[in-house]
């Protein structure tokens, strides 16, 4: 099994000491400064839904002049938090690796328990029932995918720890999913900002959310993060993954 790098590495990756003495410890103060600015938050939040997207994309999501999100979007290099990619004449920017979603993530969650309880309109409601987190599904259903498969046995998780059981790398392996030779995990339980439970991320993670896309089960909305589940992609993800509905509300 590979190595996932933990939110807290994640310091290590995009960040240097700021003098000699504290050379190998992770500037967390600087990756604050990275983070705190509204304009770039915005900008990040935007490519946690795992697409890369143009500058203009960027300053559009942030409500900012396109020089002044160049400006931002340089810094946000600087930091290691994204990377550019050069398409033909066209440049994109994209998160730097699963290690700074899961970062985002974790923040996501930590500004959700600390905010007030407030009422929230249909558009929050599809995102916390299902969206991409970086490259695996999250919400409601991913939280239910992840027990789902714990339930079976295909799959033991315990906090952040998780893992492929026998039966599960048979199964999968049967479903087609094919492991790659990489530092990431197979599986990974991510802990879900808005269920506050683990989902499941990792090569499996990315794999499911990848099937259900294939397979027209459910569509990205173009707006947000929230992935759009078909009553029929909904009921024929369940039964491929085994996952059971749950009594839950969407209007908490």
């Amino acid at each position: 099994m590979g190595i996932e790098v933990s939110a807290i590495e994640v310091l290590q990756t995009v960040t240097t000491g700021s003098s000699q003495d504290h050379a190998m410890q992770p500037d967390i103060a600087q990756l604050a400064a990275e983070l705190g600015d509204p304009s770039r938050a915005q900008m990040l939040t935007a490519l946690l839904g795992g697409q890369a997207l143009t500058a203009t994309e960027l300053a559009l999501c942030a409500d900012i002049s396109p020089s002044t999100a160049s400006s931002h979007l340089a810094r946000l290099q600087r930091s290691g938090l994204i990377q550019l990619r050069k398409q033909g004449r066209h440049r994109y920017f994209e998160l730097n690796g699963a290690p700074v979603a899961e970062l985002l993530e974790r923040l996501f969650g930590l500004s959700a328990a600390q905010a007030p309880t407030i009422a929230t309109g249909p558009d929050d409601i599809a995102l916390r029932r299902a969206r991409v987190c970086y490259d695996h599904l999250a919400g409601q259903l991913g939280v239910q995918l992840h027990d789902g498969l714990c339930a079976q046995g295909l799959i033991d998780s315990y906090a952040d720890q998780c893992q492929l059981t026998d039966a599960g790398q048979a199964q999968f392996a049967q479903w087609g999913f094919v492991a790659q030779r990489s530092r990431r995990p197979l599986c990974r339980a991510c802990l879900d900002w808005s269920e506050r439970r683990s989902h499941l991320a990792g090569q499996v993670g990315q794999w499911i959310l990848e099937e259900v896309l294939r397979r027209g089960w459910a569509r990205r909305d173009p707006q947000s993060r929230s992935l759009l589940f078909s009553p029929a992609g909904e009921r024929a993800f369940r039964q491929r993954f085994g996952v059971l509905a749950e009594a839950v509300s969407l209007s908490a």
